[in-house]
């Protein structure tokens, strides 16, 4: 049986992520000549070829697309079970809010790698949009928090991805080509309602508010029933909503930063742990 050593597959996703051999060098701490060297051995191993090679441009292989997937979660697993079977056994319960949109997306994936880790921990979730989860945070009512801002310079706060705005309409109608344009928006206190409300303003086009709600859910339904166009996160558009575009004539959006909040007052491991593996799972950490 043929064994794949980690600390191949760790310089062989380096080298993919870089796009180089020197840059994935300095990534793993090891010189370029020893990291062609572990990509031979890869090769041997497998009896494949993993890179494509010319004067200029390195790419992966079909076997090397295919091997990439693999090795990343090879990699994954053995992270959670040396974290697991390394780190003290964690008991007890933390409390963590973000709003309803993010954590459809983004929440399943967290909580069941950090149940992995640490089964014996509770997690208690609150669902709610940013602006409550921030006077939740500042009456110490949660522990962690995620929230949307349209700025990354907050106090207690990690940046964990800055998620472009986009405009998003229904892929089954055609409600973005109506005169006033029909919004579906958040209420007033929200940065993004201003934000697209002033784009529109100063693009010179008609809209009127058709429907408001402090759900996501409420807004998207608006949408995909094909009643009202909305602005967006562009990594949480959902089947049966489409992205619009400058030459669908809707003018640009600012990026959001999506944040991680810290309780202050919440020193304990159990959120140290839980926050250590959401930086992760958005790649933030040492940011």
């Amino acid at each position: 049986m043929t064994n794949l050593p980690t600390e191949l597959l760790r310089t062989f996703i380096a080298i993919a992520d870089n796009g180089n051999f020197s840059l994935a060098a300095e990534q793993v701490g090891r010189t370029q000549s020893a990291v062609s060297m572990q990509v031979k051995r890869l090769e041997e191993l497998l009896e494949k070829p993993l890179f494509k090679r010319d004067s200029r441009n390195l790419k992966l292989t079909a076997d090397g697309q295919t091997l990439l997937g693999y090795a990343r979660r090879i990699l994954k697993l053995n992270e959670e079970a040396v974290s697991l079977l390394k780190q003290p056994e964690l008991s007890g319960w933390v409390r963590i809010g973000l709003p309803d949109d993010y954590a459809t997306r983004f929440l399943p994936e967290i909580l069941a790698g950090f149940s992995r880790t640490y089964p014996k921990v509770q997690v208690v979730v609150t669902c709610e949009p940013s602006n409550r989860l921030i006077k939740r945070m500042q009456k110490r009512e949660l522990d962690l928090a995620m929230t949307t801002s349209p700025t990354a310079e907050v106090e207690n706060t990690q940046l964990l991805r800055r998620d472009p705005m986009v405009w998003a309409t229904s892929e089954q109608h055609l409600q973005h080509e109506e005169a006033p344009l029909p919004l579906a928006l958040f209420p007033d206190e929200c940065y993004c309602r201003n934000w697209a409300m002033k784009a529109l303003e100063k693009a010179g086009r008609d809209y009127r508010i058709a429907y408001t709600s402090e759900s996501i859910m409420g807004l998207q339904a608006a949408v995909i029933a094909g009643l009202a166009v909305t602005a967006i996160s562009q990594s949480i558009i959902p089947p049966g909503m489409r992205q619009l575009t400058s030459e669908e004539g809707f003018p640009p959006l600012p990026d959001a930063a999506f944040l991680l909040h810290r309780n202050p007052e919440s020193k304990h491991a159990v959120v140290d742990s839980l926050a250590e593996h959401i930086c992760k799972a958005f790649g933030a950490c040492g940011e």
